[in-house]
């Protein structure tokens, strides 16, 4: 780890396949116990990201530190210093549980002195007392998951990193994976977790939007919600909905005062981003009613993570409606 505490130092990092630029120059630092989310939509990147900083893939251009080794010079180094866990969980189903954990601990150089405190430690935190001698295979996926955690962090590494670690879980086992986490983190380990899930990224510390292959946001949760938007945000509901997709589209009979900026289909209902709440709102109405769209809520929301992200992934003035 460099002097500045900074767990990871990432510098106009780039990694192309051929003609195809996979991560396109991108710049970020975590700092220690820090839970840091790296946020976006499949493809964009992210784990190509992490196999790079995890030293399992070379760089095209650019550098990173990861613990202060650099992860195309020193990618041994940087493995000895992290633990990771990717969205398969990489437990052998027809090892037990302790069988498992033992193999981990022997590829992790765990010392032998320390070795039953250590599996004892990971089988309490994944709830498994008793079940030390059952097929991995067998558990179901929250226990799997957390015993993926456990095997991972054996030799109690100072960087965790974490690619989609919650894919496929049920949302309780989610939340208490979270709880976890943050337990780590208070005792100073960095968490460097990559998700698709918006919701998740509100647990983390801080945040790195990427969309394919570029950086396009950092920030902390509150942050990103409040410079992230182009405007002001409105939720619409109507009927029919499809039809005010329809018209929206471009919308070139709405007065140019309204300023539709994006429009975004959410659920059974429109988030429209406008400049200006109180003009746009009377403008869309009627509209809309113009239209034959009848209007049931036209009114302003707080935006979340979702909402910046497609702000700021949408294209420059008035956009066709997406599915968010």
């Amino acid at each position: 780890m460099n002097a500045n505490g900074n767990s990871v130092v990432v510098e106009e990092l780039v990694k192309r396949f051929g003609d195809f630029t996979a991560v396109d120059e991108i710049s970020f630092q975590t700092r220690r116990g820090e839970v840091f989310g790296f946020l976006g939509p499949n493809g964009a990147g992210k784990s190509t990201t992490i196999r790079m900083l995890c030293g399992l893939l070379r760089p095209t251009a650019g550098r990173a530190t990861v613990a202060g080794f650099d992860i195309a010079r020193e990618a041994e180094l940087v493995r000895q210093s992290i633990g990771y866990m990717s969205q398969k969980f990489s437990l052998y189903n027809d090892l037990t549980v302790e069988e498992n954990l033992r193999f981990y601990a022997g590829l992790y150089n765990v010392p032998g002195d320390v070795l039953g405190e250590r599996i004892t430690w990971a089988v309490e935190m994944a709830g498994l007392n008793g079940r030390e001698n059952s097929l991995t295979g067998t558990l179901p996926g929250g226990w799997k998951q957390r015993l993926a955690l456990g095997s991972a962090v054996l030799h109690r590494p100072p960087i965790l990193f974490l690619d989609e670690p919650t894919s496929g879980v049920d949302p309780i086992s989610r939340r208490n994976f979270w709880e976890l986490i943050h337990q780590m983190a208070a005792e100073g380990v960095t968490i460097f977790v990559t998700t698709h899930y918006m919701d998740e990224a509100e647990y983390c510390n801080r945040l790195a939007l990427i969309y394919r292959g570029r950086l396009v946001a950092l920030g902390t949760p509150t942050e990103l919600k409040q410079r992230g938007m182009k405007g002001e945000l409105l939720l619409l509901e109507c009927a029919p909905l499809g039809r005010a997709v329809e018209v929206l589209e471009d919308a070139p009979g709405l007065p140019a005062a309204a300023g539709l900026l994006d429009a975004a289909v959410f659920g059974n209902a429109l988030h429209l981003v406008v400049p200006d709440a109180t003009v746009a709102i009377p403008a869309v109405r009627a509209y809309l009613a113009e239209r034959g769209v009848e209007v049931t809520r036209l009114e302003p929301i707080r935006p979340t993570l979702e909402d910046v992200f497609v702000s700021l992934t949408a294209g420059h003035g008035n956009s066709a409606a997406r599915r968010a």
